[in-house]
């Protein structure tokens, strides 16, 4: 079958049956914390690839919001959940919104950064939009060092009579390239009992550590490594912290 991004075209007004947003809580609390969001609330925040919103309804109450993403369908979801925030739609490799954050946040949309050049794109965007002496923080859904082959299953059923299932199958085909390989499989039963199956193949980005704080400092951060720490059943993922260093006078 033939490569399909659907699951944020079309599909994306079921995106809050298929990742329901009380899902996020826990990785979310631990992002804000690493943001310093309750301790120093009010500060302004962009979110590349925001998605639905869903890490963003946790932040909304400490922080000024700018959600960028490049699917509007995603974005529609979103102002839904988090109605305060600024939303555009945007490609996080090229937009350029000629205003500084005190903080950037990359979720597992990075992921979709195939390559180093697209990787690189996206990381000087974050560069350019971080004030002097703030903060980014990435968190791809692996590294080369963290990636297993991966499979699952889920679904929710909606208060409107819709429900969802889905199956999910991560594989690495090349050890030795820069992608990850997801087969996606919904089956998604309409309110009036219409049933529809849809599959999707993603290809996404797996880098080295080493690649990552390569180009983290080749664009002009100081840039760390650490580990989520999460209470879900699974390896916490590595993060990465990068500072945009204050101009020297």
């Amino acid at each position: 079958m033939a490569e399909t991004n659907e699951f944020y075209g079309s599909l994306a007004a079921w995106w809050p049956l298929i990742s329901p947003v009380e899902e996020y809580r826990g990785e979310a609390l631990f992002f804000l914390d690493l943001l310093g969001g309750r301790q120093r609330p009010g500060r302004t925040l962009l979110e590349l690839g925001s998605g639905g919103g869903s890490n963003a309804s946790y932040f909304a109450p400490y922080f000024e919001l700018t959600l960028a993403d490049l699917s509007e369908p995603m974005l529609e979801v979103s102002r839904r959940l988090v109605p305060g925030a600024e939303h555009l739609c945007a490609d996080m490799r090229t937009v350029r919104l000629d205003r500084t954050f005190d903080v950037v946040f990359v979720h597992d949309a990075i992921d979709y950064m195939t390559t180093e050049e697209d990787l690189r794109r996206a990381l000087t965007t974050a560069f350019v939009h971080l004030a002097p002496g703030a903060t980014a923080v990435v968190v791809p859904d692996a590294t080369r060092e963290t990636f297993e082959p991966d499979h699952g299953a889920g679904g929710t059923d909606g208060d409107d009579g819709r429900s969802v299932r889905f199956l999910h199958w991560t594989t690495d085909p090349d050890p030795k390239g820069t992608e990850a390989v997801t087969e996606y499989v919904f089956v998604l039963r309409h309110a009036d009992g219409a049933v529809q199956v849809v599959h999707e193949t993603h290809r996404t980005g797996l880098f080295p550590r080493a690649t990552w704080l390569r180009i983290f400092v080749e664009i002009g951060f100081e840039a760390q490594r650490i580990t989520e720490e999460t209470d879900e059943d699974r390896p916490g993922r590595d993060v990465f912290v990068a500072a945009r260093p204050l101009a020297r006078t």
